[in-house]
Order: C-alpha cells, then sequence, then structure tokens
C-alpha cells in the first residue's frame, strides 16, 4: 500500500501556491526562511518514516496476531476505527503537551512563528521512535494494522488543512469536527490558549475531557521562548538537548526523573545550596 502522505505531496505544494497568493492579497504573505524550515523539517519526518515502517508494521502485525478482542471487525468496526484512531491521536498529543520529554519530540511542530499549510509539513524527525506505542492498543484490540496505519495517514492529511488562517470560523460544524479556527488556537502562545485544542479530526476529546478553547482573539504563534533559529536540526533537537544537561546537573535519580516527565512549562526547582 503506497503512503498517502507521499501521493498527497503535490498536492501540499498546490495548495500552498494558492494559500500564498490568497496571502499575498491580503498584503501579507510566506517568510522564505520559516517555509524553508518547515519543509526540511517536513523531508525529514518522511525519511525517517520510511526507514521506520516496515518496523512499525510488523510490530502491529505482531500485537495483531495476538490481540484479545475482534474490536475491528465488520461495519461496525470500520465505523468506529476513526475515532478510535482518534482518541490515541488525542492522548499522544496531550501527553506532548504536559511530558517534557515527549514535548521535546513535538516542539519541533510549535517552532513557527507563522501560521501557514506549510507549518503542518513542521513535523518532527523522533515521532516514530516515540508516537509509535499510543496507537498499539488498537491492534491489539482486533483493528487490522493496515487499517490503522491508513487511518493515521488520513488522519494527518485531515490536519494539514487546519493550519490555515484563509478559512474563518465554520458554524455548527465545529462542534464535532476540529478546525483551523480550533487548531489556531491549539499554536497559539497566548496564556489562554497554551495546551488547549489537542484533537486530530474531532473536537469531542477536548470538550468532553476539559481542553477545549475558543478562539476569541487573535492568536500569537510560536513558542513562549522562541527558538531563535532557522536550522532544522536546532529546531529538532533543542529541547532534547536542554533536557540532557538538566539530567547531567540534577543531583539526585529523582531529580533527573523529574527533568524528563515534568510539564515543559513548569518552573524547574532551584537546586538547594
Amino acid at each position: 500500500m503506497r503512503d498517502p502522505i507521499l501521493v498527497a505531496v503535490p498536492l501540499f505544494f498546490v495548495t500552498m501556491a494558492i494559500e500564498a497568493w490568497l496571502l499575498r492579497r491580503q498584503h501579507r504573505g510566506y517568510v522564505a526562511a520559516d517555509t524553508a524550515t518547515s519543509l526540511a523539517c517536513g523531508v525529514g519526518n518522511l525519511v525517517v518514516k520510511a526507514m521506520t515502517k516496515g518496523t512499525i508494521f510488523a510490530l502491529f502485525s505482531w500485537l495483531y496476531a495476538h490481540r484479545i478482542a475482534n474490536l475491528g471487525a465488520g461495519v461496525a468496526g470500520l465505523i468506529a476505527l476513526p475515532f478510535a484512531e482518534d482518541f490515541c491521536f488525542y492522548v499522544y498529543h496531550r501527553t506532548s503537551h504536559e511530558v517534557r520529554l515527549f514535548w521535546a519530540n513535538h516542539v519541533a511542530h510549535h517552532s513557527s512563528e507563522s501560521y501557514t499549510l506549510a507549518t503542518a509539513l513542521r513535523q518532527s524527525w523522533t515521532a516514530p521512535f516515540m508516537a509509535t506505542w499510543f496507537w498499539t492498543p488498537l491492534p491489539l484490540l482486533g483493528f487490522r494494522p493496515e487499517h490503522v496505519l491508513l487511518m493515521s495517514a488520513i488522519s494527518l492529511l485531515y490536519q494539514y488543512g487546519l493550519h490555515t488562517e484563509t478559512v474563518d470560523r465554520l458554524g455548527p460544524i465545529e462542534w464535532v469536527m476540529n478546525t483551523p479556527s480550533h487548531h489556531r488556537v491549539h499554536h497559539g502562545s497566548n496564556p489562554q490558549y497554551i495546551d488547549r485544542n489537542h484533537a486530530g479530526i474531532f473536537i469531542l476529546w477536548d470538550r468532553l475531557f476539559g481542553t477545549f478553547k475558543p478562539e476569541v482573539e487573535k492568536p500569537v504563534y510560536g513558542l513562549t521562548t522562541p527558538v531563535g533559529s532557522h536550522n532544522p536540526v536546532v529546531v529538532q533537537f533543542q529541547e532534547f538537548i536542554a533536557i540532557a544537561r538538566d539530567v547531567f546537573r540534577a543531583r539526585s535519580l529523582r531529580e533527573a526523573i523529574h527533568a524528563c516527565v515534568r510539564n515543559p512549562g513548569d518552573v524547574p526547582p532551584v537546586p538547594a545550596e
């Protein structure tokens, strides 16, 4: 089965060109250096995925062979899969904002101070190693590995279209579906927007678990502490390096573990003199 993401690459460039034209008419536009960083991150992500997809499929196949249920069987299973996969994404995405080690894997995606379709391509190079585990319950519960991977790709394609300011509110659909407005909030560094709207396709999980926030004021995009570099290697690994530095400086095992698992927004404790 061909990777839908690879098939969609020409569509990415066409839609980015259209968006750039629309923004130019509003006297706005793409920032060349920022866009180049996003594209470099996207290419790196595709390379890592190509190198790891066989291993991931083998893992999912093994779990499916040892499944404990058959929830994915039949028409009911196909109907349930988009919601089951989206819930796995919600858990992974929320964890990526609340646990520092996973935030290090995810922070690159939030590092852009622009918000365009190109921002959607600013993907993590470590995600295949850190994200895969959140989807392992699905084959174990009886969802076929190829269906899980296809649904995950469909989710990413859907999310690509969320990264734009050219689409305004979408009315009643916003009660159920994730939309550009909802995802603009997620990328905002405004205090009231931080760690909100973790949805992939359905905004239902955020509404259910109390992480939903509507778009009220214009989001300020990027990190509360900017990376200050367009180097994709720096963008990808700066938080991992910061964690390693804190672990090395830790005065106890407990302090070292805390450096890895604390909320990224928490102020680290001041070492005792």
